[in-house]
């Protein structure tokens, strides 16, 4: 049994590219950003961005390139594609995610809507509001 699936949350690295295949299908490009935390050499903690290619097909690339910009947070769920080709004598390889889904995990765009107060501020549950009946 083979597994490939793969999970990322991460930042657009650029506006996405819709192009077409030869038979006509929508194809939608676009780079993710994933951040990692490590100690530098002087034990401080620090971000450091991983790059990642994607791409989806059909409807979903066509609706979402009027929706995607760069900067935006997404959470991508798919899997990965290796490809190699060789050009000028040179082999060259590569590994994309095929995102199967894609979730916006902030507004399309946040500029451009009008800020709304909220009457009510939703307050986080307590372990008050349960009882104590939960096992756990």
């Amino acid at each position: 049994m083979s597994i490939n699936q793969v999970a990322l949350t991460g930042n657009l690295t650029r506006s996405p590219e819709l192009r077409s295949t030869q038979g006509g299908t929508p194809v939608l490009s676009f780079g993710i950003a994933v951040n990692d935390r490590r100690k530098n050499a002087s034990g401080q903690w620090e971000d450091v961005p991983n790059f990642f290619e994607c791409v989806t097909f059909g409807n979903r690339a066509t609706a979402l390139s009027a929706i995607l910009t760069k900067g935006m947070k997404v959470a991508i769920a798919g899997k990965l594609h290796y490809s190699s080709w060789e050009k000028d004598g040179q082999k060259h390889s590569k590994v994309d995610i095929i995102a199967n889904e894609i979730e916006l995990m902030q507004n399309r765009k946040p500029q451009q809507e009008p800020h709304q107060e909220q009457a009510f501020e939703p307050q986080p549950p307590t372990m008050d509001m349960y009882g104590s009946d939960i096992p756990f």
